[in-house]
């Protein structure tokens, strides 16, 4: 992917972002949730 031809369409740019965006909260909630689970499982 280019970033530069992106983001030079700016509706495609914001879908893009969108898209990031969703995925980096997606990742950060399995990985609270993983944590979460796993410090339960240690007590």
């Amino acid at each position: 992917m280019n970033l530069s031809i992106a983001l030079s369409n700016l509706s495609n740019g914001k879908i893009m972002i969108a898209i990031f965006a969703l995925v980096c909260i997606t990742l950060v909630a399995i990985v609270v949730g993983f944590l979460m689970t796993d410090k339960k499982k240690k007590e």
